[in-house]
């Protein structure tokens, strides 16, 4: 049987609880392998439960000291009882002095006192005592995150100024880095919000008239890295030569704040250069051109087919890279566009940033299979690759042959990408 003999306001504070007569330490900590909360227990005496009681300080230092023994339990191991034991006089029973150098020889989760309200500075310097005083019971989570995040940053030899710091909170990636960046005015200093605007307007004049289009090889809702990359580049160069006194953390947000929001506008915008690479080229969008092919027929490499007619309304482009994205995966990189009417077509290999366009030669009559000519051509990315769809909706094969050069000579092409490849 179990009972409660004393706990404070804040359930996660370790507990005294007597179970079967004896007086014990309670606290969760971790997690089991079913990601449930563990519990571990170990004996104190009645002096210890006196000071736990009276002392809220010395009580949450005997919490810190004790969370590294319940990390090392793991998911199912067994809390070391007697480490646990050994530290109860050291801690709750010892001079202040010999309080500080006990923490100076054990682990101990600092981020734990940080949150109930020790003073950094004073952690910092090894006088953990000193920095109890204005302990509280309550706890403040963000303030622990806070100062995690900057361990994390001083260890990389980062220190950031006022407007570093206002723009990562501007950003939302203050505590975490790989947060999905956002326009947060309200968490900024409003004395500093003027200047993390002025940065923020840099990069919005470097990237502007840039987008990131989609890239429907890898899923419908999938960017384009180089867009990406492009992007970040102009973006990270204007920031730096427009505000030199910024860190690499609060350039990197700024980058990052321009693309991300890019790629989602991309995203969300039926009309993306994606289906309109006709204008995106400087001629008549693609989904107005009538002029192009009348019957279609998309196959992947799994051997599924659709057709695309022309009085279907949406382009063919669109009508094609919609197909792309619903099916493209790992071990589906192969998309073909064929004309049978006209006997072409153009095969698109993502694996190997290549493709073929296969013109017939000659039809198969009297039993014989027809006869086909193939060529090959290295495509530079998804840009690429749009154009040469692009291309042959409108003219066919012939229309591709600007896009080379193609060559029939398999053992060429082969030589030509290895030569790419090693570049």
């Amino acid at each position: 049987m179990r009972d409660v003999v004393f706990t404070r306001r804040s359930g996660w504070i370790p507990n005294v609880v007597r179970v079967d007569g004896e007086l014990k330490l309670m606290l969760g900590a971790g997690a089991d392998a079913n990601h449930e909360p563990r519990t571990f227990m170990f004996p104190i005496e009645e002096t210890h439960r006196a000071v736990i009681q009276e002392d809220l300080a010395r009580h949450l230092l005997l919490w810190s000291a004790v969370l590294p023994l319940c990390d090392a339990a793991g998911t199912r191991g067994r809390l070391d009882e007697e480490a646990a034991v050994a530290l109860l006089d050291p801690v709750l029973l010892s001079a202040p002095g010999d309080v500080d150098a006990i923490f100076r020889r054990i682990p101990w989760a600092r981020g734990r006192l940080v949150a109930h309200g020790a003073d950094i500075d004073l952690l910092e310097r090894g006088q953990v005592w000193a920095a109890m005083r204005g302990a509280t019971e309550t706890s403040d989570g963000k303030r622990a995150q806070k100062y995690h995040a900057d361990r994390r940053r001083a260890e990389r030899g980062t220190v950031l100024g006022p407007l570093d710091s206002a723009i990562l909170m501007y950003t939302g990636q203050y505590l975490h880095g790989s947060t999905v960046p956002k326009r947060k005015s309200d968490a900024v200093d409003p004395a500093l919000l003027p200047e993390v605007l002025r940065v923020v307007a840099t990069a919005e004049e470097a990237c502007a008239g840039m987008w990131i289009s989609r890239d429907p090889r890898r899923g419908k809702r999938a960017t384009d890295k180089r867009d990406w990359t492009r992007m970040e580049a102009a973006v990270d160069a204007a920031v730096r030569r427009a505000h030199p006194e910024l860190v690499d953390d609060a350039v990197r947000t700024v980058t990052f704040l321009m693309c991300s929001e890019a790629a989602d506008r991309s995203r969300n915008t039926p009309m993306t250069p994606m289906e309109d690479d006709g204008r995106a080229a400087g001629g008549p969008a693609a989904s107005g051109d009538r002029a192009g092919k009348a019957v279609l027929s998309f196959t992947d490499d799994k051997g599924l087919e659709k057709k695309w007619r022309r009085d279907q309304g949406r382009s063919a482009d669109a009508e094609f890279w919609e197909f792309v994205g619903d099916r493209s995966a790992a071990d589906n990189e192969v998309f073909t566009i064929e004309d049978e009417e006209m006997g072409e077509g153009i095969q698109l290999h993502f694996y190997a940033d290549s493709a073929a366009r296969i013109t017939t030669v000659r039809e198969g009559a009297g039993g014989t299979d027809p006869e086909y000519r193939v060529e090959y051509c290295l495509v530079d990315g998804v840009r690429g690759y749009r154009s040469l769809v692009t291309a042959f909706v409108r003219g066919g094969c012939a229309a591709l042959e600007r896009h080379g050069p193609w060559m029939a000579d398999v053992a060429d092409f082969e030589r030509a990408r290895r030569r790419r490849g090693a570049a």
